[in-house]
């Protein structure tokens, strides 16, 4: 067992477990929280095997699980809305703690991978997971009301 699969077993212990219990417990926002910190946790876990089994296909399930995890979020901030309206879910630190992570594998991997298409690709993913975790949060926790509402006043 090498050093990343080593990390990605500590990351789906120390990310996954805690996610595991959000969803099945607890209030609707903190549910889709965690369903999008969930996603975030699962794609660097795949990341970091595709690093350790030397499995280029581990990158490509990861740069899908990175367009349609934060889709998935969407559609539950959306159909969600009003459970989620009235106290919206603070999702600040788990976006910001996704983007350190993501920004960390991404990252290590990269230097461990090299130049080419396959630094390219792991590009494209932390970009895709950075930017689709900001915007599925924002809509969570109520940005999309603030725009409408802003929109027709």
């Amino acid at each position: 067992m090498n050093a990343w699969l080593w990390v990605a077993t500590a990351l789906l212990a120390a990310g996954f477990g805690p996610v595991v219990w959000a969803v099945a417990t607890g209030p609707v926002g903190r549910r889709v929280v965690a369903q999008n910190f969930g996603t975030s946790a699962v794609c660097l876990v795949m990341l970091l095997l595709a690093q350790g089994y030397q499995r280029p296909s581990y990158t490509d399930l990861a740069l899908v699980l990175a367009v349609l995890g934060p889709v998935g979020t969407l559609v539950y901030a959306r159909l969600l809305a009003d459970d989620l309206s009235p106290h919206p879910p603070h999702t600040g630190v788990l976006t910001m703690a996704a983007a350190l992570a993501t920004t960390a594998v991404v990252v290590a991997v990269c230097a461990a991978t090299g130049p080419g298409r396959a630094m390219v690709k792991l590009l494209v993913t932390g970009a895709l997971l950075v930017a689709g975790n900001v915007i599925a949060s924002r809509a969570v926790s109520g940005g999309y009301r603030n725009a409408e509402a802003t929109s027709h006043g």
